[in-house]
């Protein structure tokens, strides 16, 4: 889902990629883009899961105003994903209510 041609940027440059782990499955990044990016690029839309009704919530407003894009990170919850840069090894999941999966 990366554009890698873009008709006016023309064609995006190659580079090393990392490797992020989201729920548990490996997902490759490009160094210093942010978590959602790569997330949209593997095809993963979904960030959290609204308290109340269990309703998905994915990337919204793209820079870090809404809480829309919001996951665990490193067993830290309510990080913004669309301003958080990738770091190799890094581990992300699935946000579960207001403070995450882990119910803290």
């Amino acid at each position: 889902m990366r554009i890698v041609d873009h008709p006016i940027l023309g064609p995006l440059e190659q580079v090393e990629t990392i490797t992020i782990h989201v729920d548990g499955r490996p997902v490759q990044a490009r160094p210093g883009e942010p978590i959602a990016a790569a997330l949209y690029a593997a095809g993963l839309r979904t960030a959290r899961f609204t308290p109340k009704h269990g309703e998905p919530r994915g990337l919204y407003c793209g820079i870090g105003q809404c809480t829309d894009c919001v996951m665990e990170v490193n067993d830290v919850p309510n990080v913004r994903t669309c301003v958080t840069p990738v770091a190799e090894g890094m581990k992300v999941r699935t946000q579960h209510g207001l403070r995450g999966a882990k119910g803290h």
